[in-house]
């Protein structure tokens, strides 16, 4: 047939019984796996030709697909093809209170804009987990937005290897 004419008959197996689990699917559907089979389907997709109008716009043959990162993932690894990638955190920035959480992004910005690598903790959290998430992140500097120093036009900065602590005014940070 045609995809062996084009050279891809061996990398196509028609199954009549797959199923994709989505309501939208109007007509064929597909899914695509490691030439080895050992993986569940690293993408899969079909035909909708009704997705559209469902959310009020008028209907509009298509075919589209996703693929599974997990599955991306595993694949990688088996093929040692998975960089080794660190996120390289350098500062983690927190709000010790809800009132100064709009404040983190404008402290962030500061410090990126100086080529730091930035990490904010965007909801409250207990300080615990803010020690263990900056352990894991290998961060070097904690950065904590506190009302006392605040109101000071500072932040306390904790040089997390050295465990010293500093307060540092926003002009300076």
């Amino acid at each position: 047939g045609i995809l062996d004419a084009r050279g891809y008959g061996e990398w196509v197996e028609f199954d009549g019984s797959i199923v994709r689990g989505l309501a939208y699917y109007s007509g064929t559907v597909f899914e695509g796996f490691d030439k080895r089979g050992e993986l569940r389907a690293i993408c899969g997709g079909g035909r909708y030709d009704y997705l559209l109008s469902t959310f009020g716009g008028s209907d509009l043959p298509m075919v589209g697909f996703g693929f599974g990162d997990a599955v991306i993932v595993e694949l990688l690894k088996q093929k040692d093809l998975l960089p080794a990638l660190s996120p390289e955190i350098e500062d983690v920035v927190v709000a010790l209170s809800p009132d100064l959480q709009k404040h983190t992004g404008a402290v962030a910005r500061r410090l990126r804009a100086q080529g730091r690598k930035v990490d904010v903790v965007l909801e409250p959290k207990k300080l615990k987990w803010v020690f263990k998430h900056c352990d894991r992140s290998g961060a070097a500097r904690l950065v904590l937005l506190g009302q006392e120093e605040w109101q000071r036009g500072a932040v306390k900065v904790k040089d997390l290897a050295q465990r010293e602590e500093s307060e540092v005014q926003l002009e300076e940070l």
